[in-house]
């Protein structure tokens, strides 16, 4: 073990002892020291002190993993709780030790493979405390021997704990908890494969304290809200407990941060934004107004949409009041949450059966379709589950189809029936319970990971090697479109082709999805998030 050194460092009660890299603090200056023998193979990296300055260099060794996590650069004013927080998402935090004059800490967590999960997370997302990127790696250290004695942190992993396990942290703690002075959190949804409501937020952050205002919006294609609570304590504990939660199974992952503003000024009640302490405030121009049946409703059921933390939020409870609030129906247990839509103002002249199959596919997987035979602008259609019905009734309502502005809402049916036999029904039903162009039958399809709302630009997929970009461009433009832009994938099995509108856009899905390209290959056609 010739080039391992140990050492002892104590510094604010904590004795901490380490091996392979030793750790000095001079008296005083608290001054972190690294050390290396010649041939252990260190590489250079930037000390984090001064709140991220480069003017001093480390050697540090490529460690292996640790369930104890090095993290550098961090704001002068970062607080243990927030370098917690950083964590949480990932398992149990064990203990942690702060160097304030060198902007470092040392975090443990519960298992190494918690550490291992959140040190590849943080490979791909840089993870921020306060605005301010800070940098994770492993430590060389595989546990941290603290002196149980420093209340402070104490009070701090007790006051996690608390939280982790639902319950509230007592007195004691609450001002360690407090160490944001912002009671606005702004909260990013990742994956959002199912829609996110503002009154699914309200109902899943009360939890934690009262709600006074909520503001949702739509920022580089990405969902978006602002919550202010009532106390900073409040926006404190449902970010330590909720950052990295999904609402529901596996997608719609909660991103949450601080905002800098201190409070929202919130002029209208309707589907986007809500000042829980006016209720007298105007709907706004064009905006729906808050039901009052739904707000009941929501009051009632507050606890079924908050499943265990950590963990998942209750998917079926949490989909049906997502659907209930875009569809401004009651919750009364699952009503509402049926499979079933009905869509109106369609072009009677243009639409089919198959067209409505097809665009509607691209959000569920279609088992039934009936255009109504009295009243031909309208249609049935019964996706699989309630889930994909209400996933394909946000992203198309008020979608130009056929050149008109289509109606979307969820059906008081509950299936689409059939004719009955020997009944000719015009070919206006069509059964697609057995298709083999459902998108979402395979479980954990890549299709799953890839729903993006109507747009310009359609990404292709399955194109034969032969197929040139001019014969793509041509077949689009046949569809009766302008393409505006075309970009192949390095592969060329997949490409990006934008057309002049959305509208165009969707008329291209539906006429080309499923376009036999010649050797019984089939053009794949959706929509994409990204632009050329």
């Amino acid at each position: 073990m010739g080039n391992v050194l140990s050492a002892m460092l104590t510094t604010s009660g904590y004795i901490l002892s380490i091996s392979d890299v030793a750790v000095g603090v001079k008296r005083g200056s608290e001054e972190l020291s690294m050390y290396n023998s010649p041939n252990s193979g260190m590489s250079s990296i930037s000390d984090g002190a001064s709140n991220g300055s480069d003017s001093k260099k480390l050697r540090v060794e490529e460690a292996p993993p640790s369930r104890v996590l090095h993290i550098r650069k961090l704001p002068n004013e970062a607080s243990e709780t927030e370098v917690i927080s950083l964590g949480l998402p990932f398992g149990k935090v064990t203990n942690i030790l702060t160097l304030k004059g060198k902007n470092q800490a040392f975090l443990e967590m519960g298992t190494e493979e918690a550490a291992i999960t959140m040190v590849n997370y943080y490979t791909t997302v840089t993870p921020h405390i306060r605005n301010v990127p800070v940098f994770i790696q492993y430590s060389n250290h595989k546990e941290l021997k603290t002196d149980a004695g420093n209340q402070r942190t104490q009070a701090v992993l007790q006051a996690v704990s608390a939280v982790q396990s639902g319950g509230s942290p007592s007195s004691d703690v609450q001002e360690a908890l407090a160490a944001a002075s912002s009671p606005v959190l702004r909260i990013i949804i990742d994956n959002m494969f199912y829609p996110v409501t503002l009154d699914v937020l309200q109902q899943i952050f009360s939890k934690f304290g009262t709600v006074m205002k909520i503001i949702t919006f739509t920022k580089n294609n990405q969902f978006q809200a602002l919550l202010q609570f009532s106390d900073p304590v409040n926006a404190q504990q449902a970010k330590l407990a909720l950052d990295g939660q999904n609402i529901y199974n596996s997608c719609c992952t909660l991103r949450i941060d601080f905002s800098k503003l201190v409070n929202l000024n919130v002029k209208y009640n309707n589907d986007k934004s809500r000042d829980y302490t006016r209720p007298e405030l105007p709907a706004g121009d064009g905006q729906p107004s808050l039901d009052p049946t739904v707000a009941a409703a929501f009051s009632k059921d507050s606890s079924s949409l908050l499943g265990k933390i950590p963990g998942a939020l209750n998917p079926l409870s949490a989909a049906a009041a997502a659907a209930a609030a875009a569809g401004r129906v009651a919750l009364a247990g699952q009503t509402g949450s049926s499979g079933v839509l009905l869509v109106s103002n369609l072009n009677e002249e243009m639409v089919t059966p198959q067209s409505l199959f097809t665009l509607f596919g691209v959000y569920g997987d279609v088992q039934r379709v009936k255009i109504l035979y009295n009243k031909k602008d309208s249609a049935l259609i019964q996706m699989s589950d309630a889930n994909q019905a209400q996933l394909a009734m946000s992203h198309l309502n008020g979608q130009k189809m056929y050149g008109k502005i289509i109606r979307v809402t969820l059906s008081k049916h509950q299936t689409v029936a059939l004719p009955r036999d020997g009944l000719d029904d015009q070919g206006l039903t069509k059964d697609y319970a057995n298709s083999p162009l459902h998108r979402f039958k395979k479980p954990g399809s890549k299709n799953f990971q890839n729903i993006f709302p109507p747009s310009a630009t359609l990404h292709l997929s399955n194109i034969p090697q032969d197929v040139t970009e001019d014969d793509l461009r041509l077949l689009f433009s046949n569809a009766g479109g302008t393409v505006k832009a075309f970009k192949f994938f390095q592969d060329r099995k997949m490409a990006l082709i934008q057309m002049s509108t959305v509208e165009e856009a969707i008329q291209a899905l539906i006429d080309l999805h499923n376009y036999n390209m010649g050797g019984n290959q089939h053009l794949r056609v959706s929509f994409s998030k990204s632009t050329i």
